[in-house]
């Protein structure tokens, strides 16, 4: 086969000390801006659900599947859609994973009813979790070592960690402007022009050889999902009321328990393994992969707990309270960059560790929020401090999933940095909220006087009072991903200064 343009700068850039293609600006535009398509997507329809509500008639209980059927689709699908990009080529799972997800979202603008959206939302959850690991895994081989891969991944991590502020800002902004149908339509035209531009500027379009392991991905799919599903239904209600115990909750854990064993027995006899134990082995890697699942379990504390109490406390708007996240997103992004430029002089642990104390007290800063704070002196300051710490701990976690991994790994690496964040998602809803609505309910009880005197004023100071011991949580959580950082990160930074996804993983 002869060498195309974009095949002779996908080899210039794994080599070694090549020079950047003028291509590589647009690569990187191309793989960010899928990145942030797919990751805003589980948020974007957040400030829409009142307005879809209304217009396909959706039960309060089945409202929430508009959120949950793209999320268990994506977590589920992540291991299976990394391998596939490993065997069938990278750049082709991942323009067929946007060019699905494009089209789900052109289907699901136009639902008439509950089942077409939610069909849609799963096909969009589905060929989001083919895209997203395969987004990762190029840019290993398509920017060269060294300073430009370690600014490529900066951007990366920017709009992997500014994702869920984003889909609130936009997912307002088209409810307002437009209806709710374009929180759907708007990736049509971006899906379009990303899967074209990728056919273009991107490399990582060879096959290898292998089969797929069909019975580590029903069991490892299945079991992925059932786990985001069964912590997800895990958490305290609004009424304080535990869910633990419902049969629901008790069935989908039980069941991935069985299911995640059996792929583990699966994947440890079979030749062609989903999830091949020597990505695993690596203990620079298995910290970053389980520092990705503390940070976005204390992540999505800060985003859940803080979207409702501007909402129903301060009484903001949907557009306001996106808005109010735009500062945080700009730092998010300032910081990643920052970041880039550090991680080869000082290496990974320090970043880590300092990312995660600066984290850990942005969130215990914001535990001191009340019903009288006001934005600037109750959300502005803690907000942007915990920016400032994720963006810290995003951009050498990103670069240590890949360090070291053998380019036909590298996808199933970078499918495992998605679970976590899938993972931790889940966890952080079940745990924080349990403790946050459990303190909400108890507060509200034991001001049971003051409730009857002034209902609003009463509520307003439970929610306060519950979500600062949620804030509280996170920053824990927080603190266990700097022991995490402190005790299994050793790798060296000149071995970040050059990622080379050539080299053979370390046992």
């Amino acid at each position: 086969m002869s060498a195309t343009p974009t095949a002779a700068a996908a080899a210039d850039a794994r080599a070694p000390g090549a020079t950047a293609s003028p291509r590589l600006g647009l690569a990187l535009a191309v793989i960010a801006t899928a990145q942030l398509m797919l990751l805003l997507d589980a948020n974007i329809v957040n400030v829409a659900l009142p307005k879809i509500q209304d217009a396909l008639h959706f039960s309060g209980s089945n409202l929430e599947w508009v959120v949950n059927a793209y999320t268990l689709a994506f977590g589920g699908l992540l291991l299976l859609g990394g391998r596939a990009g490993d065997l069938l080529g990278r750049r082709q799972v991942f323009v067929a994973g946007i060019l699905v997800f494009t089209a789900a979202s052109l289907i699901g603008g136009f639902a008439t009813n509950e089942a077409w959206l939610l069909t849609a939302r799963a096909v969009q959850g589905g060929a989001a979790a083919f895209a997203a690991p395969t987004a990762l895994s190029l840019i290993a081989v398509t920017f060269p070592e060294g300073p430009p891969r370690n600014r490529a991944m900066a951007v990366y991590t920017a709009m992997t960690v500014a994702g869920g502020a984003v889909g609130l800002v936009a997912g307002g902004l088209l409810v307002v402007y437009a209806n709710w149908r374009w929180v759907l339509f708007v990736n049509v035209p971006i899906g379009l022009v990303v899967a074209g531009l990728a056919t273009r500027v991107l490399g990582g379009a060879e096959r290898r050889p292998g089969r797929f392991d069909l019975p580590g991905a029903v069991t490892g799919s299945l079991g992925i999902a059932a786990l985001v599903y069964g912590l997800s239904n895990a958490a305290t209600g609004v009424d304080g009321t535990s869910h633990v115990g419902d049969a629901k909750v008790v069935v989908s854990l039980g069941a991935a328990v069985v299911l995640l064993a059996a792929f583990v027995i699966v994947e440890a006899r079979s030749e062609h393994a989903l999830m091949p134990f020597r990505v695993l082995r690596d203990r620079d890697r298995s910290g970053a992969y389980l520092t990705m699942l503390c940070v976005s379990t204390a992540m999505f504390g800060l985003f859940f707990f803080l979207t409702i109490f501007m909402q129903d406390v301060w009484g903001y708007s949907a557009l306001k309270t996106g808005l109010a996240y735009l500062p945080m997103v700009v730092f998010m992004v300032v910081v990643s960059g920052v970041a880039a430029q550090l991680v080869p002089k000082a290496g990974a642990r320090p970043l880590m560790i300092i990312g995660a104390a600066i984290t850990a007290g942005g969130m215990f800063w914001l535990s001191r929020i009340s019903e009288h704070s006001t934005y600037l002196n109750g959300v502005f300051g803690p907000m942007m401090v915990t920016a400032a710490g994720v963006a810290l701990i995003f951009m050498p976690v990103s670069l240590l999933a890949l360090v070291k991994v053998p380019d036909h790994d590298s996808g199933v690496a970078s499918s495992l940095l998605n679970v976590g964040q899938q993972v931790g998602g889940a966890v952080g809803l079940a745990i924080l909220s349990s403790v946050a609505w459990s303190a909400v309910a108890g507060n509200m009880r034991s001001h049971a006087a003051q409730a009857a005197a002034s209902p609003a004023a009463a509520t307003n100071h439970a929610m306060a009072y519950g979500f600062s011991r949620g804030f509280i949580v996170s920053a824990g959580v927080a603190l266990l991903a700097l022991v995490i950082s402190a005790v299994m990160i050793r790798v060296k930074p000149e071995d970040l200064a050059g990622i080379n996804p050539m080299a053979a993983p370390t046992d």
